[in-house]
């Protein structure tokens, strides 16, 4: 038998990871759901543009129907699908790309961090046989370290200040960026956690300290590959958020998407809950120690 190429080598990669992320949720008793591709109400973020389909939306993300699921009575749903970001492409980007997603009821964003450690020890173990990955020529330990920083240790060290205390958007989404991404560890996974308010739309306060949020982002290897969050069920304070959204991206010049009614009207019932959405393309590439995402998709279009 002749030697693969790399082409087909990153793709019998990408469906070993496919059917690994399955069976990692079979085992652990979640239930496989579907949702709406094409949406009457993208939610609203600041920075991500929604691609038009009609008098509809393709997804962001599947986040306000699965909550909608949690809110029915559900408690460990997941699905695996693609999602769509317009004018999104480059290096790490794709505007269609592949997202996990999965939510606990009765939970919390510290419950949610448990579950992704299993998961990717989990899938590295299926494809690699070890936890102990080279990316790019960075070994990468995936066990049993992770290193976790909040975002105002991480800014204070990195950056030279706080943004829980003085938010400035502009600065934070720079430093980043350009300050924080490119010092933090590259050997271990990092949890960056707790981020302020502003830069949480979806994510609850922390009953503590109620200028940051409980959400977290990880990295492995220097690149962003999960977000997640406490949820917000405070139907009032998350139509506030949207309607701050709105103003924001009117601000920009950027379309306003109409508020989802029906998730709003849910959370009026959903339990606390975790969540968590997590870039399949990019795990892949880890695997595959990849450079680029176009290099883990059949196609990028």
């Amino acid at each position: 038998m002749s030697e693969s190429s790399p082409r087909e080598r990153a793709l019998m990669i990408r469906s070993r990871v496919l059917r690994a992320v399955r069976e990692y949720f079979f085992r652990h008793d979640f239930l496989e759901i579907e949702t709406s591709v094409r949406v009457r109400a993208p939610a609203l973020e600041t920075h991500i543009d929604a691609e038009p389909a009609g008098d509809h939306w393709l997804r962001t993300s599947p986040e306000l129907h699965m909550k909608r699921l949690l809110a029915e009575g559900f408690t460990k749903i997941w699905q695996m699908g693609p999602c769509f970001r317009r004018g999104e492409r480059g290096r790490l980007h794709n505007s269609e790309f592949t997202m996990l997603e999965w939510y606990r009821a009765n939970a919390d964003y510290i419950d949610i961090l448990a579950d992704t450690k299993a998961l990717i020890a989990f899938v590295a173990q299926e494809i690699c046989g070890t936890t102990d990955l080279n990316y790019n020529g960075q070994k990468i330990e995936l066990l049993p370290r992770w290193q976790v920083f909040t975002v105002s240790e991480a800014f204070l060290q990195f950056a030279k200040w706080d943004p829980a205390k003085e938010w400035s958007e502009d600065r934070f989404n720079f430093d980043l960026v350009e300050k924080v991404e490119p010092q933090i560890p590259r050997d271990v996974p990092v949890i960056l956690k707790d981020y302020p308010v502003p830069a949480a739309a979806l994510a609850r306060k922390k009953p503590d300290n109620p200028a940051v949020a409980e959400r977290w982002e990880l990295y492995l290897g220097g690149m962003e590959i999960a977000n997640a969050y406490s949820e917000l069920t405070d139907a009032a304070e998350q139509r506030a958020r949207f309607e701050e959204c709105a103003k924001r991206r009117q601000e920009l010049g950027k379309e306003i998407y109409p508020l989802d009614e029906k998730f709003l009207c849910a959370l009026e019932n959903m339990p606390p809950s975790g969540g968590i959405a997590l870039g399949v393309d990019r795990l892949v590439m880890l695997l595959a120690d990849a450079y680029g995402i176009d290099e883990v998709l059949a196609f990028a279009e």
